[in-house]
């Protein structure tokens, strides 16, 4: 029997298995999709001031919001609906004339007083049909008792909302 003419076969270097590795698993992996959340801006207000429950990650297919106070979507606590295409807004039974709806889901609160504390919970209104609810919170405080509050003035919410919505218009 003559010798092959192969050079003999070697082990694999043990670094070339770990990145034979990552590679599959980066591959196989999905990328993690951003999660709706609702942060208020500020997280502790003084009452008397405004507050803003900005919604990030919308999905693509949302075509309007329904927001909530409390932390479930019980229609006789519906505060406003906004519908994108058309801009239109409906009120409900928890509407107080202090709130105001943006086309990116936005919530602003005016004149927050010790009964806004608590959880707000956006509905979207999707193409998908499967529905998408995310809850914020926010606790209001008298000027005195928390001194060290991060009220913001109404001119800081409106910057911050037109950043906000010029964020969305980029994406």
């Amino acid at each position: 029997m003559e010798p092959s003419s192969a050079p003999p076969r070697r082990g694999r270097v043990p670094w070339q298995g770990l990145l034979l590795t990552v590679s599959l698993v980066t591959f196989w992996n999905p990328p993690a999709t951003a999660q709706l959340t609702v942060e208020s801006v500020p997280p502790n207000v003084v009452e008397g001031k405004d507050v803003l429950l900005v919604v990030h990650n919308l999905p693509q297919d949302t075509i309007g919001y329904k927001w909530y106070r409390g932390d479930q979507t019980d229609s006789n606590r519906r505060i406003l609906t906004y519908i994108i295409d058309t801009g239109t807004i409906f009120m409900g039974l928890e509407h107080t004339d202090r709130e105001t709806i943006y086309p990116n889901g936005s919530l602003l609160l005016h004149n927050v007083t010790q009964k806004d504390t608590g959880y707000y919970t956006l509905d979207l209104i999707r193409k998908n049909p499967l529905s998408k609810a995310v809850t914020g919170q926010f606790r209001v405080y008298h000027g005195s008792s928390h001194r060290n509050s991060l009220g913001l003035s109404t001119g800081a919410i409106a910057g911050i909302v037109i950043g906000v919505l010029a964020g969305v218009a980029l994406i």
